[in-house]
């Protein structure tokens, strides 16, 4: 059981024991959609896990949590999952190790990282090359919207357009982020021109 040893170790760093009183405030379908998410994540079947989506939907159920929270959470699950698969453990060596690294832990999170380890555990990939490809993040979602900057004190009449854009990228660790930023349409004409080039040049790959 050394790999087991070595999961407990590394949880016990996280400090699990610390977020333990976190989880208990979780629901148990909430709590089953993050580790879905997180297995999914792992398997490459979906760029992330949206933090930020999750947590509100936790709090309009009157659920007290915040993001950060959530998102230490989500890194424990997917550090314990990924160690999980790294060492072959079987969900009954999991449940052990889970019991050795955090007494504190509820009983509807063991159950449910039991039964999800149990049907889709083995299928995370932990080849070198998903690691690899794990130290990166990935874009997930592009929008923008055309604004009019209006009138100020310093002058009388702006009326100048501008593009909003917002990326949505998840970070190596999983967590799904926005990134906006505002381009003058100059900017915004120059964005445009090197996607173009770099779709010309992916259709010569």
């Amino acid at each position: 059981m050394a790999a087991g040893s070595v999961a407990v170790r590394a949880l016990e760093a996280l400090d699990v024991g610390g977020a333990a009183d976190k989880i208990n405030l979780i629901p148990q379908d909430f709590f089953a959609e993050l580790c879905e998410q997180i297995i999914q994540h792992l398997n490459h079947k979906i760029p992330g896990v949206n933090i930020a989506e999750l947590c509100q939907r936790i709090q309009t159920s009157g659920i007290e949590i915040n993001v950060g929270d959530l998102a230490k959470i989500a890194n424990i699950i997917s550090f314990l999952f990924s160690t999980a698969a790294r060492n072959n453990l079987s969900t009954e060596e999991l449940v052990a190790t889970l019991g050795n690294a955090v007494s504190a832990l509820p009983k509807h999170a063991v159950q449910v990282i039991r039964h999800i380890w149990n049907e889709q555990g083995k299928s995370i990939s932990v080849s070198e090359d998903a690691r690899n490809m794990a130290t990166m993040g990935q874009f997930v979602d592009i929008k923008w919207k055309l604004g009019v900057a209006m009138s100020s004190d310093t002058c009388r009449s702006l009326k100048y357009p501008y593009v909003t854009v917002t990326l949505k990228v998840a970070d190596p660790s999983g967590q799904i982020t926005d990134k906006s930023f505002e381009m003058t349409i100059p900017q915004f004409k120059n964005f445009f021109k090197q996607f173009k080039e770099m779709a010309a040049v992916l259709e010569t790959v």
